[in-house]
């Protein structure tokens, strides 16, 4: 039984392997560039490749993408290419070689403009059940390659599951303002309570995700830490965020203070991971109560695999402002 892991130089892709080397499970890596877990270097674009790679598979976790921090330095066409054709052929090969789970990674950001309410409005609750609304050409790519999943697991009865990540990248927040105003592991620790997830999560996720496959059918689950906040906390969190969370982890100011940090004044989203808890039995063991017990031990607020992994990038140069140009 081996499972066939794409994008295997990469962030997620090395954290799979390295996972399931250690739990000596038969693992396949390919990838557009060599890495120390990538075992056939080539493109999902490639069908001939995709071909070759699929024997013998009998799980597909399909994490190869173009990101959002390519927008800026790739062609539309790049990503419907890497993004839609790669998944078509891993799709259509996977169902030719009698693949029995294929998990595909995906983002929240297919939510798009559903994740910003307009002014004076209540935070955003972003289940499931939320329509996508992608806003640059990253989103609709993976929006589409999501539909493609469900095309496959309907009329070819590929048993597929979407994973919708939230933030988990290591480098340093894009947005100029943010940088300036925050530490850097001051924004990731206050992501965590709405909006991030450790790689270590998403890694159990995906696993959690290729044994429930099977008998699933399709399913779309929202891949972030578990929140501490309630759906009524919506309209304060707009309005008076570090109330909020003083009110659930009173302990969280204490430490912030120590360091120097402040905690946003606002948030404008949250997303709920309470479905895929329930019906894949996942577990997520890093969420934000976690990191401010890590700060009282002056302990690092990653997990030992996302140090592990370290920092990928997105490109093979460095740019003048941040780690990637915004478009």
């Amino acid at each position: 039984m081996t499972i066939l892991v794409t994008g295997s130089s990469g962030h997620l892709g090395e954290a799979l392997m390295l996972t399931l080397q250690a739990q000596r499970r038969e693992a396949l890596g390919i990838d557009v560039l060599p890495g120390a877990f990538t075992h056939h270097v080539g493109s999902i674009i490639d069908r001939a490749f995709v071909h070759r790679c699929m024997r013998h598979a009998t799980t597909v976790l399909h994490a190869a993408t173009l990101h959002k921090p390519h927008v800026a330095t790739h062609s539309r066409q790049d990503f419907v290419d890497v993004n839609i054709t790669g998944t078509l052929n891993l799709l259509e090969e996977a169902t030719a070689a009698g693949v029995k789970a294929f998990v595909y990674t995906s983002t929240t950001s297919v939510f798009g403009d559903a994740l910003v309410p307009p002014p004076g409005e209540p935070a955003a609750w972003i289940t499931e059940d939320v329509a996508a609304v992608p806003k640059n050409i990253y989103g609709v790519t993976k929006a589409a390659a999501e539909d493609l999943c469900q095309l496959f697991a309907r009329n070819h009865a590929l048993r597929t599951i979407v994973l919708r990540t939230s933030r988990f990248f290591p480098e340093e927040d894009d947005n100029h303002a943010v940088r300036e105003v925050y530490a850097d592991a001051n924004i990731k620790s206050n992501e965590f309570l709405h909006r991030r997830v450790d790689i270590e999560d998403v890694v159990s996720a995906h696993l959690l995700a290729a044994e429930h496959a099977p008998s699933a059918g399709f399913a779309k689950y929202i891949i972030s830490a578990t929140t501490p906040f309630a759906r009524q906390d919506a309209a304060d969190l707009r309005n008076n965020a570090p109330q909020v969370v003083r009110r659930y982890v009173p302990d969280y100011e204490a430490e912030f203070a120590r360091r120097g940090w402040s905690m946003v004044p606002g948030i404008d989203r949250v997303y709920d991971n309470a479905r895929a808890r329930a019906e894949l039995g996942w577990q997520p063991r890093h969420d934000f109560r976690a990191l401010v017990a890590r700060l009282r031990s002056d302990e690092d607020i990653s997990s030992p695999l996302a140090r592990e992994i370290g920092s990928k990038g997105y490109h093979d140069r460095a740019f003048r402002d941040g780690p990637y140009p915004v478009d």
